[in-house]
Parts: C-alpha cells; sequence; structure tokens
C-alpha cells in the first residue's frame, strides 16, 4: 500500500470511527468504563455513620478531634487493546475482512477512549507478541495505530491467545481496562491465563468471525486452506452429513469459548462480519453500565 493510499484508508477510518465515538458512544463508554481506581480528595470532619477505616489519625490528632478522609473515583482510564494479527483474519465471505472488522472496532474504541481523556495503547500478537505500542493520549498517537494496523506485517500467521494475556499482566502494572479482539481460532487454553489477568485488569473480549463459519454454504466442492498453516483441501459441501459436522463443531467451540469467558469473568460479545458491530458494541456497554 502506498503512502496517499495508506493515509487515504486512515482519513477514511478516522471519519467514521471518530464519529461513530461522539456521537453513539460518548456517554455509553463513560458509563460502562468509569475509573477503577479511588484517589485520596481531602479531608473532613468525621460524621455519624462514617467508615471508622477512613479516619485520618495525623488530623485527627493535630485538631483533638476525628477527622476522616475523603476518597473520588479516578476517571482517568489507560485502555490496552489487544490485537489478533495471525492469518486467519485474512479472511471474509461477506461484506469485509475479519481484519477490516476489527481495524474498525479497535479505532472506535480508541476514540471513545480519547474522548475521554484516556491513555490507549496496543498489544499485536499472533503466537507471540508482534508489537507492543505503550499507553499515550491523542489523536496522533491513535492515527499512528490505526496506520498500524492497517499496514503491520506479523511475523507469524498462527495463534496463542494466553500469550497476549500473559504479556499484559506482566507489562501493565496499574489496572487497565483491555479489549481482545480475536477469531480466537487459538489451539491452547487461555483460561488460567484470563482468570490471573482479569483479576488484575477489566477484561473485555470481543470476538469477530465470518458467517461461513457457522454454516457451509451448499455449493458443491469447495478448496479450502488453513490460513494459519497454509494446508489447503477440498471438502465436498454437497454432503448434508458435512455440513452438520460443521455446524456441530462450531456450536461446541463456541459454548467452550463462552465457558472459559464466564469462569474467568470476563464480559464478551460475538460479531459476525456481517453483523452492525454498533449494535452490538452497545449491547456491551449497556450489559455493563
Amino acid at each position: 500500500m502506498d503512502t496517499s493510499e495508506l493515509l487515504k484508508k486512515v482519513r477514511k477510518i478516522e471519519i467514521k470511527t471518530r464519529g461513530l465515538s461522539s456521537n453513539i458512544f460518548a456517554g455509553q463508554y463513560h458509563t460502562a468504563f468509569k475509573g477503577r481506581g479511588m484517589a485520596f480528595s481531602e479531608v473532613r470532619e468525621y460524621q455519624f455513620g462514617d467508615d471508622v477505616r477512613d479516619i485520618d489519625w495525623n488530623v485527627t490528632a493535630r485538631f483533638h478531634h476525628p477527622y476522616v478522609k475523603v476518597f473520588e473515583e479516578e476517571r482517568e482510564l489507560t485502555v490496552m487493546l489487544l490485537i489478533d494479527v495471525s492469518g486467519s483474519l485474512m479472511f471474509g465471505t461477506q461484506s469485509m475482512y475479519k481484519k477490516d472488522m476489527v481495524t474498525e472496532i479497535a479505532a472506535t474504541l480508541a476514540f471513545s477512549a480519547i474522548q475521554n481523556n484516556d491513555k490507549i495503547g496496543v498489544i499485536f500478537f499472533s503466537d507471540r507478541i508482534e508489537k507492543y505500542i505503550p499507553p499515550q493520549k491523542g489523536r496522533k498517537h491513535i492515527l499512528y495505530i490505526i496506520r498500524e494496523m492497517l499496514e503491520f506485517q506479523p511475523e507469524s500467521k498462527k495463534t496463542d491467545v494466553r500469550k497476549a494475556v500473559e504479556f499484559l499482566t506482566s507489562v501493565m502494572k496499574r489496572r487497565c481496562t483491555a479489549f481482545l479482539l480475536s477469531d480466537f481460532y487459538t489451539r491452547d487454553s487461555f483460561e488460567s491465563a484470563l482468570t490471573i489477568c482479569n483479576r488484575k485488569h477489566d477484561v473485555i473480549a470481543i470476538q469477530v468471525y465470518d458467517q461461513r463459519a457457522k454454516m457451509l454454504p451448499n455449493v458443491g466442492l469447495l478448496k479450502v486452506l488453513d490460513a494459519e498453516t497454509g494446508h489447503e483441501m477440498y471438502i465436498d459441501t454437497g454432503s448434508s452429513k458435512l455440513r452438520k459436522a460443521h455446524a456441530m463443531y462450531w456450536t461446541n467451540r463456541q459454548k467452550q469459548l463462552s465457558d472459559t469467558f464466564n469462569k474467568s469473568n470476563v464480559d464478551h460479545v460475538s460479531i459476525a462480519t456481517s453483523d452492525d458491530y454498533v449494535k452490538s458494541l452497545l449491547m456491551l456497554f449497556q450489559m455493563r453500565g
């Protein structure tokens, strides 16, 4: 992609996603992802019913009268986007590739974050950590992130969600809100790593999938490619037995994924590339509001 074409694409995504984040998501985002930390604000005289654990003993000793510390919620958040850049994201039979939808969702979340004066950082992952962009504020930083999402070429085509989650746990010292964006075609279990990570941070999983993963069309002989391994094969979609087995595999896989998120206490949403992701994100925000 040459520079002018890239800038055009960045601009197009900025116009669409910034509009969404300011018109639709501004209030919803604020409610759903309030700062979870508490910052010391001031002291005031003790009143009946105050928690005795909040008594400031130094001030109390000085004035010979009980005073309590008043805390207020820390509003500023750090938002981390964990973005799957493995080979399977370069697939789409509907209106867009999974990668395109992930880029738009990530950009929308990023613009929602800076409107709230939050910092935003990114971890690109495959079956390794491909790139880490430390959290910063500002439009310039977001445009750099979008440019990277459009242009980035990963070293590996495979996926390991566990690696990404473990990296987040180790690299982020203070609590953050983390969006994990992937199709979750991962061979290794990541449940325990996600549980540990979600105790320290607030993790939200967003699965992007193509309708064909759910249901095969009846179009006779079809050549399929595993984008992560490069393995090619022909399948007969005319076989109702095969189509049923495919649908059953999807159902079982989704149940397994849902169980993983529920056990890890992680909010999650699944969005098809043919869906309106705006509705899905709004539902997710409202669920948390």
